[in-house]
This record gives C-alpha cells, sequence and structure tokens, in this order.
C-alpha cells in the first residue's frame, strides 16, 4: 500500500465551496417544533467487518455512504432562516463532502483493482481476500447513511438537530473502530479528526436542542467516544 499525504493538508487542497448562508435575524429564537421522527441508532449497523488487508477499502466505502447521509440530512435545513441551524448544517455538509473526496481518492491510489461500486466483506468471507468482497447491499447502504425518514416543513428543525446527533453518534463508533482495526496512519489520522470534529458539533446540536427546551438523556449517549483513544 502506497503511503498518503497527510489527511488535513490533503482536505485542505480538496475544499469545496457552498452558497454563503443568508443573512439570520440575530433575535430569532429557534421555532419549537412538533417531534419529528426519531432516527433510532440502535436499528443501524456500522461494522465493516474484521481487520485485514480489505479492511481500510471496506471502511472507506461505509464512511463515504455514512457521510453522504450527513449531506442529504444537511441540505433540509439550508436558509432555513434558524439562527445557527443553516450555519451548522452548511459547515458539516462542507467538511464531509471534502472528506468524501478524499477518501475517494485514496480509494482509487489504494485500491485500483477494487469495483467502483461500494463492496461489504460476505459473511463468513476472507478480510484479507479481494474475492470474498460483494456489492454493499441497498439495505447495509440505508443503514450507513441513517437516513429512514424525511422531514416535514414544520419538523425539519428538531429532526435534523435529533437526527444528525445520532448520525455523528454512527461516525464515532465507526471512527472508533478505525483506529482498532487499520494500521493505516491516513486512515487513522482521519479517524481522529472525525472523532474531534464530531465531538464538537455534538455539543453544539445539543445547545441547540435545549435552547429549545430540550434535553434528553440520549443526547448523551456517546459522550463516552469523545476521546480518540
Amino acid at each position: 500500500m502506497r503511503s498518503a499525504p497527510a489527511v488535513l493538508a490533503l482536505l485542505g487542497l480538496l475544499a469545496t465551496k457552498v452558497p454563503a448562508q443568508a443573512q439570520l435575524d440575530p433575535h430569532q429564537h429557534h421555532q419549537r417544533m412538533d417531534p419529528a421522527p426519531a432516527m433510532d441508532h440502535s436499528a443501524h449497523n456500522h461494522d465493516v467487518g474484521p481487520a485485514g488487508s480489505t479492511y481500510d477499502l471496506r471502511w472507506i466505502d461505509g464512511m463515504v455512504q455514512h457521510h453522504t447521509g450527513a449531506l442529504r440530512m444537511s441540505e433540509f435545513v439550508f436558509d432555513i432562516g434558524v439562527p445557527g441551524v443553516g450555519a451548522l448544517a452548511k459547515e458539516i455538509w462542507r467538511d464531509q463532502a471534502q472528506e468524501i473526496k478524499a477518501m475517494g481518492q485514496w480509494r482509487k491510489a489504494w485500491y485500483p483493482e477494487a469495483a467502483v461500486y461500494p463492496v461489504a466483506l460476505k459473511p463468513g468471507g476472507d478480510p484479507n481476500a479481494m474475492a470474498d468482497l460483494v456489492r454493499m447491499s441497498p439495505a447495509q447502504i440505508q443503514a450507513m447513511q441513517m437516513m429512514d425518514s424525511t422531514p416535514t416543513r414544520e419538523n425539519r428543525v428538531t429532526w435534523f438537530l435529533e437526527g444528525m446527533l445520532n448520525h455523528h453518534g454512527g461516525a464515532l463508533i465507526m471512527a472508533h473502530d478505525a483506529l482498532n482495526k487499520s494500521s493505516n496512519p491516513t486512515i487513522r489520522r482521519l479517524a481522529r479528526a472525525i472523532i474531534i470534529a464530531q465531538r464538537r458539533e455534538i455539543i453544539q446540536l445539543r445547545k441547540m436542542l435545549q435552547f429549545d427546551g430540550m434535553n434528553n438523556p440520549k443526547y448523551h449517549l456517546y459522550d463516552n467516544l469523545f476521546s480518540p483513544r
């Protein structure tokens, strides 16, 4: 496997542009929305399988799908007119789009023989054998993206804030999995960067929910994953 450039340098080179945030009224409070459909993290499986020579490929494909779900979620609240929410959504979109682009380049450089579609290890497969990788199923993609529901215009703020909390929790789980199983320094740097960024954003999401009088114990479900061990 060829060595790759440091993740932060590459992500900086791959910066993408998003539209400038619309002007928001600083005196406007978040609107209390009806409860949004819950995104139950327990229904999702972020395990990409055991360590092995194909682990980084499987992890990249899983994380790209997971990040894609965050992009789709964020787009529902672009320019929503609620202070802070649209700005955070655009920050999440921008940062994760950069990481998707970087991971795509690493995939091509490290695994030129891999199929163009996202892959997963077949049941009972050899984690060291490219031949035992199969196309990621629609169910696996949906589980990675964590997009079980779409919001209404009335509940999309709460849907986004609560849903992104769970979504970031899934990313924390995957990042710790990479730290436990990958020996690739670039993947490990990205995993640590994801933990740091998502920890910060989870805290922001919780503060926004608290501003609206919402403080559920489940919002702290992933606190034990805040430190990149």
